[in-house]
């Protein structure tokens, strides 16, 4: 991500419908203010690796952003945290996502020297529970939590990748 990609990901959320984040389980009574979480990832865009709260890819097809995938919950050299979006509708449900994080996460394990790498999406949005799946994600639970600061309390599955598990998201 560029400093001039953060406005394009800020306002994929607060131009979601309510129905579209609840379908994520994201909650727009969290959000902060559009020019705060600009700032706060622009500041975090800067640090060392090592430092980063989080850690935003863009996706592009035919020369255009259509979404990202980020961690969080950094802990360098042993975790991290993912999330996935892809912002147009009309992208949506194409095997995209798979396509792009066969790309992604092999750099997040590279860069950040992650022994292994959890994903819990909600439990009702089928799609990225589908592709984590599709990718070779061990499911390891289902259970309540606040997944992010984003989100209301809600059902999420967790999966999780490690090191070894990787050659199968490659291939």
């Amino acid at each position: 991500m560029e400093e001039a990609d953060i406005p394009l990901m800020v306002d994929y959320f607060l131009n979601a419908s309510e129905a579209f984040l609840k379908g994520m389980g994201a909650d727009k009574s969290k959000f902060p203010k559009r020019e705060d979480w600009i700032e706060l990832v622009a500041e975090d865009l800067q640090k060392e690796k090592p430092d980063k709260a989080f850690f935003y890819m863009i996706w592009e097809l035919d020369g255009k952003a259509i979404g990202h995938n980020n961690i969080n919950k950094i802990t360098f050299g042993k975790e991290a945290s993912m999330h996935l979006h892809i912002w147009q509708p009309i992208k949506r449900q194409k095997n995209l996502g798979l396509q792009f994080l066969k790309q992604s996460i092999p750099y997040f394990f590279k860069e950040f020297e992650l022994e292994y790498l959890l994903c819990e999406p909600y439990a009702l949005n089928v799609a990225p529970n589908k592709t984590l799946n599709k990718l070779g994600f061990e499911f390891i639970r289902t259970y309540e939590t606040k997944p992010g600061w984003i989100n209301f309390y809600q059902v999420v599955n967790q999966y999780k990748l490690t090191r070894e598990g990787l050659e199968k998201v490659i291939q």
